[in-house]
């Protein structure tokens, strides 16, 4: 067969993650938001309102992404462990396209790399690109620290940064990595085009992750007065004290407070920071989709783009992610495809390691064994179309009362429901319920009333019915240290 008909038959794959990126986009009704590129993104194909990571934290999120199992099957729940530890023989999803007769590339931040993780050399066809050079460009923010000992596992990721939780300069898009990453992918297409190959095409923007820096265009694009602060600022009426979280991340940059809430002003900096931290991504989302379409390659091409997990903005007096509420957990999924409608939006609950099946069908390859998502693709076609009853998350506190915890949320149509256990014996400690119909907010805890019997019993049932399927049993599961 000519290699011009073989590759019609292989969609290629543009697989777009966002760092830290929450559904603050003009696609899910966000007036205030200037993301015009993925908003022609999301003309094309679906939007999924409903979509959920697996953790709210980089690296387990992407690991459940990549390798199509959740959480509980990797027993990973920080940044430094890499999944292969646990799962030396799985199948990533770019590495089954690899298998299959498309060339894998990665470029920018798929995999979380740093804190002591890397990257993963059998995921691609060719090296992972990361560009090189750091976070500031204005020298008064780029000069650094005298080096410190190394941090002990347990600390990776913890400590003070080099510089402030946002940066402004004149400069070119380019100047900072998510603009020489979308070079680099432009590039990537150029070549895939003149070889005829298919492709999957990996592509991680770092914004709009801390620190908030961007081009002074796109801090220009929004006017600050007319960003709000969030409506609460203190935790959720009967919640255990430990499922809020402190910020810690953002506390450790220069200029923020170590403790305490935010001044208002610099909360409004911040939240004017995400906002164009997120229109600068969307740029290099545009230079992309632009590129694809000039050669010609759009129409043979299934276009993914997520965000790894949501992100708190001051809700509930929260910053950051780290949480099992909806602010964290919530994150967009756009999917566009070759036959599909465009232009569509989908309520149905939808969990991150659906993405991996569901890529697979729309490629026409066969799903590994090992999976643990469910294929959306008929969603594609009825929007109206619900695959599941629940989607599932969860997060590890430790409190010195507890000792080690695991929080199981599951988010139903009208409710999400958290149950806190102790690890060692699974034994709970503590739940919430909130009532995401008539409180989306998640301003009142509603697991100790009575009237609430019934709902919590339906949604322990499922969440004990989820933690009673087995891992994979032809998969090699070697026990973490």
């Amino acid at each position: 067969m000519a290699a011009a008909e073989t590759t019609k038959l292989k969609p290629n794959v543009l697989f777009v993650a966002v760092d830290d990126l929450k559904p603050l986009l003009g696609c899910y009704g966000d007036a205030l938001a200037k993301t015009p590129h993925i908003d022609r993104l999301a003309a094309r194909g679906t939007v999924f309102t409903r979509a959920y990571c697996m953790q709210a934290v980089c690296s387990p999120s992407r690991n459940s992404v990549m390798t199509g199992l959740r959480p509980e099957v990797l027993q990973i729940y920080d940044l430094p462990t890499h999944f292969r530890l646990r799962t030396p023989d799985v199948v990533t999803l770019p590495q089954h396209f690899k298998n299959n007769g498309w060339k894998s590339h990665g470029l920018g931040k798929i995999y979380h790399v740093g804190h002591g993780n890397i990257d993963d050399a059998q995921t691609w066809s060719v090296p992972h690109f990361q560009p090189r050079g750091g976070a500031y460009v204005l020298p008064e923010n780029t000069v650094k620290k005298k080096p410190q000992p190394p941090k002990p596992k347990s600390q990776m990721g913890r400590g003070p940064k080099d510089g402030p939780a946002f940066e402004a300069a004149d400069v070119p898009d380019n100047a900072y990595a998510d603009g020489k990453i979308a070079a680099k992918a432009i590039d990537r297409l150029r070549s895939f085009k003149s070889s005829n190959e298919p492709f999957f095409l990996a592509v991680g923007f770092l914004k709009p992750h801390l620190p908030f820096n961007a081009p002074q265009i796109y801090w220009d694009m929004h006017d600050p007065s007319k960003l709000p602060l969030a409506d609460r600022d203190s935790p959720p009426d009967g919640a255990p004290p430990f499922a809020p979280q402190s910020g810690g991340e953002l506390r450790n940059y220069v200029g923020i407070p170590k403790s305490g809430p935010l001044p208002a002003d610099l909360q409004r900096k911040l939240i004017h920071g995400y906002y164009a931290a997120t229109s600068y991504m969307d740029a290099q989302v545009g230079r992309i989709l632009d590129e694809l379409d000039a050669l010609g390659l759009s129409e043979n091409t299934i276009i993914v783009l997520w965000g790894d997990h949501g992100w708190h903005l001051g809700d509930h007096g929260i910053w950051c992610k780290h949480t099992n509420y909806e602010q964290a957990t919530r994150s967009p999924l756009i999917m566009a495809a070759p036959g599909k409608s465009g232009g569509q939006k989908s309520a149905a609950l939808t969990e991150f390691v659906d993405i991996y099946p569901t890529l697979c069908d729309l490629a026409n390859l066969p799903k590994p064994t090992h999976l643990r998502g469910d294929s959306f693709v008929t969603v594609l076609d009825k929007p109206d179309t619900s695959i599941k009853d629940a989607a599932f998350q969860v997060y590890p506190r430790h409190t010195k009362d507890t000792g080690p915890l695991l929080g199981h949320a599951v988010r139903t149509e009208s409710w999400r429901y958290v149950e806190w256990r102790r690890t060692k014996d699974q034994s709970v400690v503590a739940t919430e319920l909130y009532d995401m119909q008539n409180d989306p907010g998640e301003t009142r805890n509603l697991a100790n009333e009575p009237a609430q019997a019934k709902t919590i019993a339906n949604h322990r049932s499922l969440l004990e019915k989820r933690l009673a399927i087995p891992a994979p049993s032809d998969l090699k599961l070697l026990p973490l240290k």
